[in-house]
């Protein structure tokens, strides 16, 4: 591949940074499941500490399912969290470690990332959520729109989906089309030189 195949279309740029939003309301378009399976395909190159790939995904599509979730969502979240196509609980696998023979050339790398339960979750929790915007970004590739949000209470989605311990949620994302006739004026974003140093 040469360097000028590498470049992504300026288009391409507008949908998947520039001109995205974050949603809060979606149409009734559904989500399919072959639509969640091209997005995981692309998004399961993204990069992973020794590949170590610790994100778990839950998604919830029918509302049976979207209600089990309902009592761990806030308020100001929860109308347009059932409302929403699909329903993404990101979360990682505290014992992601255990497939590493398996994913990384290293032999050695399991004892890498078991020396202390604080490394262990550190480690789980930055690479799956490396891996989640990876989703999103994969997301909007494929022409669906993200709504991420944190305001819910992780101890109770994580005792409802992840009973045994072994995964935590992270965050959660509304997945479909987004409705842009309810969306709010963009928010401003830092200028480089506000928040970049070259040294």
């Amino acid at each position: 591949m040469t360097d000028a195949n590498r470049t992504v279309p300026d288009a391409a740029l507008d949908v998947m940074f520039r001109a995205a939003r974050s949603y809060g309301a979606f149409t009734d378009e559904p989500v399919s499941v072959a639509q969640l399976h091209a997005i995981y395909e692309i998004a399961k190159h993204g990069p992973t500490t020794a590949n170590s790939q610790p994100q778990r995904i839950v998604f919830l599509r029918s509302p049976e399912a979207k209600q089990r979730l309902a009592p761990a969502l806030s308020a100001i979240n929860r109308e347009k969290t059932l409302a929403a196509p699909v329903v993404a609980i990101f979360a990682y696998d505290l014992k992601f470690y255990e497939y590493l023979p398996r994913f990384y050339w290293n032999q050695a790398a399991t004892s890498w990332y078991t020396r202390t339960p604080e490394h262990t979750e550190q480690t789980a929790f930055r690479n799956a959520t490396l891996q989640a915007a990876c989703f999103m970004l994969a997301a909007r590739a494929l022409g669906l729109d993200c709504g991420p949000m944190s305001g819910f209470d992780n101890a109770k989605v994580d005792a409802e989906f992840f009973p045994d311990g072994r995964f935590k949620s992270n965050f959660l994302c509304n997945l479909g089309k987004g409705d842009a006739g309810k969306l709010p004026p963009a928010n401003p974003r830092f200028g480089f030189e506000e928040v970049c140093q070259i040294l």
